[in-house]
């Protein structure tokens, strides 16, 4: 765990009890990694595939946190912390803040492999952790937290969250002429992704101005995203984010 100070997050880290994890869990954790692994190696951004290497995801055995956070830590910083569930807020940006990802220990079962309507171990190490060793991305994820975590406006907070989620979660990016996927409901998702790929959502070239103005829809497949050249662009978009918001023109 990062060195950071906790106090709004502590009540929610818990320890990771590998050993309780049963063959058909492990099973499980396979058949997921199988549905979109190959999809995957074709149409992620290459960052996701290099980080995917860097932490030492198994593709047949479910993470090891504390072995991830050993291999991320000398890297870029950040930990990934196990927690019960589902932070509130403060929580969140506050582990944000100090570079420790929120990761829940759970795994879906095998009739709800598709989906499942809160995160789990798939979708926080596979979906999310590869890219927190990108040293940029990692710079960026931790830039939010600290912004949001002095933030106490909703409206505020709302506008900033869609930032977070048209990047981290639901982010593209032009690599080699080719849109390429980096975000993690893409990535932890068949259908979000085929949705992307199979060219049924509009992609846009990303635009702060745009990004902001476009409210987050939960419950159907995304109509539009918004393409990065580079990870150096989200990472220029917070600071301005931190400006408009300080400013009060976000």
């Amino acid at each position: 765990m990062s060195t950071g100070t906790l106090s709004a997050s502590t009540p929610y880290i818990i320890q990771q009890n590998y050993a309780v994890y049963t063959e058909e869990q492990h099973g499980v954790w396979a058949e997921l990694v199988g549905r979109v692994l190959p999809e995957l190696e074709r149409h992620a951004a290459r960052e996701y595939l290099e980080g995917f290497e860097i932490i030492g995801l198994q593709r047949d055995h479910l993470p090891n946190l504390a072995s991830i956070s050993a291999r991320l830590g000398p890297r870029t910083g950040w930990s990934s912390t196990p927690v019960s569930g589902f932070l509130p807020a403060p929580a969140f940006f506050e582990m944000l803040a100090t570079r420790n990802f929120p990761t829940t220990t759970w795994l879906r079962s095998r009739d709800s492999l598709e989906y499942t309507p809160e995160p789990d171990i798939f979708h926080d190490v596979f979906g999310h952790v590869p890219m927190h060793a990108h040293k940029v991305f990692a710079d960026f994820l931790e830039h939010y937290g600290r912004v949001c975590a002095a933030i106490s406006e909703n409206a505020v907070l709302e506008k900033l969250g869609r930032l977070f989620w048209y990047t981290v979660e639901f982010g593209v990016i032009r690599q080699r002429d080719e849109i390429k996927v980096y975000g993690s409901g893409l990535i932890s998702s068949h259908g979000e992704c085929a949705n992307v790929i199979g060219g049924h959502c509009a992609i846009h070239d990303f635009s702060l101005d745009e990004v902001l103005a476009t409210p987050v829809k939960v419950d159907e497949l995304h109509k539009l995203l918004f393409a990065v050249s580079s990870f150096d662009q989200i990472y220029e978009a917070m600071h301005e984010a931190e400006r408009r918001a300080i400013h009060q023109r976000l």
